[in-house]
């Protein structure tokens, strides 16, 4: 018997067998190049995270070889089992169809399709796989290929295996589309959250202000009293220092474009440095302090957030620090967060791949600038506004994690047996 205890709980009357007796041999591998000028269809990982599904793009975009799809296959991602990248693929019409190599792919005709779908999808397989990966850090694991097809366990009858991958296509289907509506909800919050900054820092509160031409074709028209200036006349912009420290396993946070989004600084930084490298990166008053706003130049480039506190933090590369008067810095966070900044930086971003924009570009950027005291009101707004729209979203989310908690707990107990009218 394989493995007896982690199978205890399947029905004593399934049958308990390794995958890889079941699986039907497959090595078929071919180059890109070998369809070169023509569209084919790709499973890529990235793509089958998003979407599910292939992308359509020329084999010439295509590098490595691949894996041929030319009938309907269950492909397991080896990276990050966490992820459950998994997915059956099927040859799309009279496309070439492929499949990353970091794929497993599993034919047999020996257990339902769609069942063993389900069953690599499951917690427990999840568990499993995560325990044996072969490399320590979270972002890079792997699992070997061997252990994706050799996986212990018990099957139940063909005809069972049809009855519960019918009842979870069934029951997902219906949680998806519950989470999809949600997401919906999503997005249409995050719109409503990004016009009312940018209705606020570009028109006012008051409707009934008279209003002029900015002279600035994105920016239209902006209350009359206002004025526009450029972001160096009312702020200080102070470039990071180009340098990588020495990290430290307990010391000082560092915050790079990974821990900056609109809004939030990450204070959990896994990068941390003494206080001798922290005194380096600091030259020149680059230590964030209260008030400065941290914006991206990279990556996560255009996000803007306020340092809302003392705590001492080193600031990493490709930020900088915008350094405002201490009135002025949450009218201009919201500024910089804002679809009429995002437009304006967008003229500005070089590089094909990894978009960033130059500190001296973000002096110039134009704002319209309305007195320091209506600013301070059009701040206290925004933000209450934000905190209402924060907590429906919260709330959302919330609920959509428990759909994904309940979605994964109800794929298990169907494929283990645990759900009375299925085994």
């Amino acid at each position: 018997m394989i493995e007896a205890d982690w199978l205890s709980e399947f029905p004593l009357e399934w049958r308990e067998l390794r995958a890889d007796f079941l699986c039907n041999p497959y090595r078929v591998a071919v180059s890109p190049e070998r369809y070169e000028g023509t569209m084919v269809a790709h499973y890529s990982i990235p793509q089958v995270q998003e979407t599910g599904g292939p992308l359509v793009e020329p084999a010439d975009d295509i590098d490595s070889t691949k894996l041929l799809i030319s009938s309907p296959t269950l492909l397991v991602s080896k990276l990050n089992p966490r992820k459950r990248t998994i997915c059956i693929a099927e040859p799309q019409g009279d496309l070439v169809t492929l499949a990353s190599g970091e794929f497993v792919p599993i034919q047999s005709d020996q257990f339902h399709r769609r069942y063993g779908y389900y069953v690599w999808l499951s917690e427990k397989v999840t568990d499993r796989l995560s325990a044996i990966v072969q490399s320590a850090t979270r972002s890079h694991q792997r699992v070997n290929p061997s252990d994706i097809l050799k996986l212990p366990w018990k099957w139940p009858p063909l005809e069972t295996q049809e009855r519960i991958a019918t009842f979870l296509d069934k029951k997902t289907a219906q949680i998806d589309g519950l989470i999809g509506r949600k997401q919906a909800l999503l997005e249409r919050l995050a719109e409503k959250r990004q016009g009312l900054i940018t209705r606020g820092v570009t028109k006012g509160l008051n409707p009934a202000a008279s209003m002029k031409d900015s002279g600035i074709e994105w920016l239209g028209q902006i209350p009359a009293h206002w004025e526009v200036k450029r972001l160096s006349f009312v702020s200080q912009v102070i470039d990071c220092k180009h340098r990588t420290p020495e990290y430290i396993d307990d010391g000082i946070p560092l915050v790079s474009t990974s821990e900056i989004s609109p809004y939030r600084i990450d204070y959990d930084t896994k990068r941390q440095v003494s206080q001798q490298e922290l005194g380096l990166m600091s030259e020149g008053g680059r230590q964030p302090r209260a008030f400065d706003i941290i914006y991206s130049r990279n990556a996560s480039v255009g996000s803007a957030a306020l340092v809302r506190d003392d705590r001492t933090l080193c600031l990493g590369q490709d930020l900088c620090l915008i350094r405002p008067s201490k009135n002025s810095s949450h009218f201009l966070e919201h500024f910089l967060n804002s679809t009429a900044c995002l437009e304006q930086l967008g003229s500005y971003l070089v590089g094909a791949t990894l978009k960033r924009v130059n500190v001296d570009v973000i002096k110039k950027y134009a704002l319209p600038w309305p007195p320091q005291d209506e600013q301070i009101r059009i701040s206290a707004f925004l933000s209450a506004e934000i905190a209402k729209i924060e907590a429906v979203e919260q709330a959302v989310s919330s609920s959509t994690a428990a759909l994904l908690e309940y979605r994964s707990t109800l794929i298990t107990s169907a494929v283990t047996g645990q759900i009375e009218g299925l085994r």
